[in-house]
């Protein structure tokens, strides 16, 4: 990070003829301005890294009024990928190895991040209420996610089969070629079971362990379950957070559709439909008079 700032803040200087501490701020501005048009197909993180640069050496010098003028930095809003259930089925089926049946299971059904799935220790996993303890997730957060009875089958028979003493996963053991700190199961072992399986299933998206979180939050939602209830079980801080998902999730009532799905069907009547909607309104006791007027109000 340092040495990109250093980069960027050497390029400045050649640009000034001097330290970019030693000019006017128009004059940081007119260089900005410079490097959008002078790189206009570059990423994003080229021009970051150029403001973060003079940020980080305006702190440093104490220039805080040149620190308060650079422009803020709007992170890219990318949508997550989410898998499709039939291709969940297929990353599950290309497992040749109980393990690594396991994880997958792990992640998504249960939503785990990738450290999570690699902590989890035989006394977080309650058969009887078959519920997962997650000790410890990101911010420290303990929180408690339900078990599958698939899962649960497929747990009962790893344990029998490979005898884990105390991380559910044991890795290779410290010292020797890919081992990780307490023998658990290392990160970069997670991360090739999974780019294997995906290959063998002829998944051809770009997913990654996370995928299977975000593929979990999804067809959550897209089953019925709650934001609310989501949101506590991915263990997210803010609802904002969990929101996106709203944003890629296919409702089977409200799914989005192309208008040439309906143009040419014959019996497709929106004034129908329309009809439908208010004659429930009008015979549900839940949707009260208030809920009708202020539709035929709109």
């Amino acid at each position: 990070m340092f040495a990109n700032y250093g980069r960027h803040l050497a390029k400045a200087s050649l640009y000034f003829g001097k330290l970019p501490t030693n000019v006017s701020a128009d004059r940081i501005n007119e260089y900005l301005y410079y490097l959008q048009k002078a790189y206009p197909t570059g990423s994003l993180s080229y021009f970051k890294f150029a403001v973060f640069g003079l940020r980080y050496v305006f702190r440093m010098e104490g220039l805080e009024e040149k620190y308060l003028a650079l422009p803020s930095i709007k992170s890219e809003k990318k949508l997550p990928v989410v898998m499709s259930r039939e291709e969940v089925k297929r990353l599950i089926n290309a497992t040749r190895i109980l393990k690594h049946k396991v994880l997958i299971g792990l992640l998504y059904g249960c939503g785990l991040r990738c450290f999570e799935a690699r902590n989890v220790t035989l006394s977080d996993i309650d058969f009887d209420r078959k519920m997962l303890f997650v000790n410890k997730g990101k911010g420290k957060k303990d929180r408690y996610v339900p078990l599958s009875d698939h899962l649960i089958n497929w747990l009962q028979e790893y344990i029998v089969s490979e005898n884990p003493k105390e991380w559910l996963f044991n890795g290779r053991p410290q010292g020797t070629a890919g081992g990780d700190f307490q023998s658990r199961y290392s990160q970069k072992g997670v991360q090739w079971v999974i780019r294997q399986c995906a290959k063998k299933a002829k998944i051809i998206k770009n997913i990654s362990v996370h995928t299977l979180r975000h593929t979990f939050a999804t067809h959550l939602l897209e089953d019925g379950l709650d934001i609310i209830s989501i949101k506590n079980l991915l263990g997210h801080s803010r609802v904002e957070t969990t929101l996106i998902y709203l944003h890629v999730a296919q409702y089977e009532r409200i799914r989005p559709f192309s208008p040439l799905d309906t143009l040419y069907e014959s019996n497709h009547n929106p004034a129908g439909s329309m009809c439908e909607l208010l004659n429930h309104f009008r015979q549900c006791s839940s949707c009260s008079s208030s809920g009708l007027s202020s539709i035929l109000n709109h």
